[in-house]
């Protein structure tokens, strides 16, 4: 029996309309990376994919017609038995996962939004194609499924600590891995391991039941994972958030506004403390800007790309390199202090979490655009203020931490009074 695999076409004003065709091969064109790329040294000596010009893989462009490739490559893999997941049916069988759009693509990163049921997902993958994730090569030795689950356990603990630098123990792996018999293990180990090896998937996973700021994972099929939908910020946008999309079109005066503001900056904090003491180690985020981060209709901050974000000892492991200068201990938004005697950077971060934020988020919001009848003037300046001293990269050791607990304390009180002010002048 022959499955149709449907695909869309532009029609002419732009809206789509369905055809099919016999098999997901015949939308299968070459998908190869842009020429280009070399193995170069960041400044702390990490090694990244990096084009000979930036904008080929930072821009590499994002379509539909890419996309549809991308997701019937998935579905051949599919239907050929070599991955498996339990959005794949949906996806490529019962067509009831439909894809909506491309967002983007990133440093080869693909993710694409969806449409599951009803409801809109994203779609993530590390890589494009399944092939291209390291292949579990025990897999090919064994016919019959006598893979010890001690052993199956054993390799996942190894990934996880090789991505995230954590040691789990076999009661902390059920996120990452419920094994199941049947006639697809193989696909279901291979698909298994090709998540393992996307760390962002290993985060989310992990942290599902212990963290309200980070994405839920709603499934997967292959090496491509599903995540709730939310709509991200953008350095370009006013309020660098939508908020028409949390508190509705019809609220979006001044006052709802800054309301709104207050609430999510709240989180932020919350988020901050959550992710320096609730884990056991501290979770370090090295990218923090608008376009990494969402609100849920609640106000909630929920981190929603966290390629860049480390526990400490990872973090520690990135840090600690060869220096000549302060300038060779950055990495992105985490930097430590180089050592001129040893020419080594410590390995202990010299800024932190709160820091970044404050600089590039609270600048942006408690600057004296927020100045009107709506807060008193000097808790505006003192909130402007606080906002300042907070974004000044702080000293390590004990000081420096004391003095992040007086900003984080200050700012709490701060932005609750202002709270307390805008609910008091309804």
């Amino acid at each position: 029996m022959t499955t149709f695999y449907s695909y869309p076409h532009l029609s002419g004003d732009g809206a789509f309309t369905r055809g099919t065709c016999p098999s997901p091969s015949c939308l299968l064109q070459s998908t190869e990376q842009p020429p280009g790329w070399q193995r170069v040294p960041t400044a702390a000596s990490i090694t990244l994919q990096t084009p000979f010009i930036l904008g080929s893989v930072f821009s590499e462009r994002c379509t539909d017609e890419k996309s549809h490739r991308i997701l019937a490559r998935l579905c051949l893999d599919y239907s050929s038995g070599a991955l498996t997941g339990d959005l794949c049916e949906d996806l490529c069988v019962a067509q009831k996962l439909v894809y909506k759009h491309c967002l983007y693509y990133d440093r080869g990163k693909k993710v694409i939004q969806a449409d599951w049921r009803g409801q809109p997902i994203i779609l993530k993958s590390k890589k494009e194609i399944f092939s291209s994730y390291q292949h579990l090569s025990m897999l090919e030795e064994l016919e019959t499924q006598d893979i010890p689950e001690t052993e199956l356990l054993l390799m996942v603990a190894l990934e996880v600590k090789n991505a995230l630098g954590l040691e789990l123990s076999n009661n902390t792996m059920g996120p990452l891995w419920t094994r199941k018999k049947g006639p697809r293990w193989k696909a279901q180990v291979a698909s298994m391991w090709s998540l393992l090896q996307q760390e962002e998937y290993i985060y989310f996973s992990l942290l599902q039941d212990f963290s309200k700021h980070v994405l839920r994972i709603i499934g997967s099929c292959g090496h491509f994972y599903a995540v709730e939908y939310l709509t991200a910020g953008h350095a370009w946008h006013k309020t660098l958030f939508p908020l028409e999309n949390v508190i509705g079109p019809s609220l979006t005066g001044h006052r709802s506004r800054v309301r709104a503001i207050i609430d999510i900056a709240l989180s932020f904090l919350d988020m901050v403390q959550h992710f320096d003491n609730d884990f056991s180690h501290r979770l370090h985020l090295c990218d923090i800007k608008p376009e990494n981060f969402a609100i849920r209709h609640d106000l909630t901050v929920v981190a929603i790309d966290v390629d860049m974000a480390f526990f400490e000892p990872k973090m520690r492991d990135i840090l600690e390199q060869k220096c000549t200068g302060d300038e060779d201990c950055n990495f992105f938004d985490c930097f430590s202090k180089c050592n001129l005697k040893i020419r080594k950077c410590g390995a202990q971060r010299a800024n932190n979490n709160l820091q970044v934020i404050c600089d590039k988020i609270f600048r942006r919001w408690f600057s004296p655009n927020l100045r009107g009848p709506l807060v008193p003037q000097p808790l505006q300046l003192q909130l402007q203020k606080a906002v300042q001293e907070c974004a000044q990269p702080g000293h390590t050791g004990a000081s420096g931490h004391q003095r992040t607990l007086k900003s984080l304390s200050q700012l709490y009180h701060l932005l609750r009074v202002t709270q307390r002010e805008l609910q008091g002048a309804e």
